[in-house]
Protein backbone atom coordinates (compact mmCIF):
# COMPACT_ATOMS: atom_id res chain seq x y z
CA UNK A 1 0.00 0.00 0.00
CA UNK A 2 1.88 3.00 -1.25
CA UNK A 3 -0.48 5.96 -1.16
CA UNK A 4 -3.31 7.62 0.72
CA UNK A 5 -6.00 6.41 -1.70
CA UNK A 6 -4.95 2.78 -1.30
CA UNK A 7 -4.90 3.24 2.49
CA UNK A 8 -8.45 4.64 2.35
CA UNK A 9 -9.56 1.67 0.26
CA UNK A 10 -8.10 -0.84 2.73
CA UNK A 11 -9.78 0.94 5.63
CA UNK A 12 -13.12 1.02 3.78
CA UNK A 13 -12.95 -2.76 3.40
CA UNK A 14 -12.27 -3.14 7.12
CA UNK A 15 -14.91 -0.68 8.30
CA UNK A 16 -17.43 -2.46 6.08
CA UNK A 17 -16.92 -5.52 8.28
CA UNK A 18 -17.26 -3.47 11.49
CA UNK A 19 -20.19 -1.21 10.54
CA UNK A 20 -23.31 -1.84 12.56
CA UNK A 21 -21.58 -4.01 15.16
CA UNK A 22 -21.58 -3.15 18.86
CA UNK A 23 -18.30 -1.71 20.06
CA UNK A 24 -17.59 -4.15 22.87
CA UNK A 25 -15.42 -7.07 23.98
CA UNK A 26 -16.94 -9.40 21.40
CA UNK A 27 -15.84 -7.06 18.61
CA UNK A 28 -12.36 -6.81 20.14
CA UNK A 29 -12.09 -10.61 20.25
CA UNK A 30 -13.31 -10.93 16.66
CA UNK A 31 -10.90 -8.27 15.40
CA UNK A 32 -7.94 -9.94 17.10
CA UNK A 33 -8.92 -13.38 15.80
CA UNK A 34 -9.69 -12.21 12.27
CA UNK A 35 -7.37 -9.24 11.70
CA UNK A 36 -4.89 -9.50 14.58
CA UNK A 37 -1.11 -9.41 14.62
CA UNK A 38 0.23 -11.81 12.02
CA UNK A 39 -2.77 -11.48 9.70
CA UNK A 40 -2.56 -10.04 6.21
CA UNK A 41 -4.88 -7.18 7.21
CA UNK A 42 -2.67 -6.23 10.17
CA UNK A 43 0.49 -6.31 8.03
CA UNK A 44 -1.22 -4.29 5.28
CA UNK A 45 -2.51 -1.60 7.65
CA UNK A 46 0.82 -1.33 9.47
CA UNK A 47 2.67 -1.02 6.14
CA UNK A 48 0.20 1.69 5.07
CA UNK A 49 0.74 3.59 8.32
CA UNK A 50 4.53 3.38 8.00
CA UNK A 51 4.34 4.55 4.37
CA UNK A 52 2.05 7.44 5.36
CA UNK A 53 4.44 8.56 8.10
CA UNK A 54 7.41 8.36 5.72
CA UNK A 55 5.52 10.30 3.04
CA UNK A 56 4.31 12.93 5.51
CA UNK A 57 0.53 12.48 5.27
CA UNK A 58 0.26 10.64 8.61
CA UNK A 59 1.31 11.86 12.07
CA UNK A 60 2.24 15.24 10.66
CA UNK A 61 1.55 17.22 13.84
CA UNK A 62 4.20 17.63 16.55
CA UNK A 63 4.62 16.57 20.18
CA UNK A 64 2.79 13.30 20.24
CA UNK A 65 2.81 12.90 16.50
CA UNK A 66 -0.78 12.55 15.35
CA UNK A 67 -3.20 13.42 12.62
CA UNK A 68 -6.68 12.75 11.32
CA UNK A 69 -6.02 11.18 7.97
CA UNK A 70 -9.67 10.73 6.98
CA UNK A 71 -12.87 12.37 8.17
CA UNK A 72 -15.87 10.11 8.74
CA UNK A 73 -17.41 9.44 5.35
CA UNK A 74 -19.81 6.99 3.76
CA UNK A 75 -17.03 4.96 2.12
CA UNK A 76 -15.54 4.43 5.59
CA UNK A 77 -18.96 3.56 6.99
CA UNK A 78 -19.00 6.79 9.03
CA UNK A 79 -15.71 6.09 10.86
CA UNK A 80 -12.98 8.73 10.97
CA UNK A 81 -9.37 7.57 10.96
CA UNK A 82 -6.60 9.02 13.12
CA UNK A 83 -3.06 7.72 13.60
CA UNK A 84 -0.69 8.61 16.44
CA UNK A 85 2.98 7.85 17.00
CA UNK A 86 3.68 7.62 20.74
CA UNK A 87 6.66 6.55 22.81
CA UNK A 88 6.47 5.98 26.56
CA UNK A 89 3.92 8.75 27.08
CA UNK A 90 0.34 9.37 28.11
CA UNK A 91 -1.83 11.49 25.83
CA UNK A 92 -4.68 13.83 26.72
CA UNK A 93 -7.70 12.44 28.55
CA UNK A 94 -10.80 12.12 26.38
CA UNK A 95 -14.15 10.39 26.12
CA UNK A 96 -15.64 8.33 23.30
CA UNK A 97 -19.32 9.27 22.88
CA UNK A 98 -19.86 6.46 20.36
CA UNK A 99 -16.84 4.28 21.23
CA UNK A 100 -13.37 3.85 19.76
CA UNK A 101 -11.57 1.03 17.94
CA UNK A 102 -7.76 0.99 18.12
CA UNK A 103 -5.17 -0.94 16.12
CA UNK A 104 -1.92 -1.14 18.10
CA UNK A 105 1.25 -1.49 16.01
CA UNK A 106 4.44 -1.57 18.14
CA UNK A 107 7.54 -0.17 16.46
CA UNK A 108 10.15 -0.38 19.24
CA UNK A 109 10.46 -2.49 22.35
CA UNK A 110 7.48 -4.39 23.72
CA UNK A 111 5.24 -1.34 23.39
CA UNK A 112 1.74 -1.59 24.80
CA UNK A 113 -1.23 0.74 24.47
CA UNK A 114 -3.26 1.06 27.65
CA UNK A 115 -1.73 -2.27 28.65
CA UNK A 116 -2.70 -4.01 25.38
CA UNK A 117 -0.02 -5.58 23.13
CA UNK A 118 -0.06 -5.55 19.33
CA UNK A 119 -3.55 -6.04 17.93
CA UNK A 120 -6.95 -4.52 18.53
CA UNK A 121 -8.56 -2.77 21.50
CA UNK A 122 -12.21 -1.66 21.55
CA UNK A 123 -13.69 0.95 23.89
CA UNK A 124 -17.50 1.02 24.21
CA UNK A 125 -19.66 4.13 23.84
CA UNK A 126 -19.30 6.52 26.78
CA UNK A 127 -15.87 5.22 27.81
CA UNK A 128 -12.91 7.48 28.60
CA UNK A 129 -9.17 7.12 29.01
CA UNK A 130 -5.81 8.79 28.91
CA UNK A 131 -4.17 6.90 26.03
CA UNK A 132 -0.83 5.57 27.21
CA UNK A 133 1.99 3.88 25.34
CA UNK A 134 4.49 2.15 27.63
CA UNK A 135 7.59 -0.02 27.17
CA UNK A 136 8.52 1.42 23.79
CA UNK A 137 7.12 3.14 20.73
CA UNK A 138 3.92 2.35 18.85
CA UNK A 139 1.69 3.60 16.10
CA UNK A 140 -1.99 3.47 17.03
CA UNK A 141 -4.75 3.75 14.43
CA UNK A 142 -8.06 5.03 15.85
CA UNK A 143 -11.44 4.43 14.26
CA UNK A 144 -14.04 6.80 15.71
CA UNK A 145 -17.73 6.42 14.81
CA UNK A 146 -18.84 9.71 13.23
CA UNK A 147 -15.41 11.10 14.21
CA UNK A 148 -16.70 11.79 17.69
CA UNK A 149 -14.19 12.40 20.48
CA UNK A 150 -14.37 14.82 23.40
CA UNK A 151 -11.18 16.00 25.05
CA UNK A 152 -11.33 16.70 28.76
CA UNK A 153 -10.23 20.16 29.83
Amino acid sequence: MSDKAAFHEALAALTGQIAGRRLDGDLQTWLNQTHGQGSDAYRQLKAGCLAGVAQGWLCERGGIRYGRVFQADDALHRFSVDVVDMQDIAGPHHTHPLGEIDLIMPLEGDATFDGHPAGWCVYPPGSAHRPTVAQGRSLVLYLLPEGQIQFTR
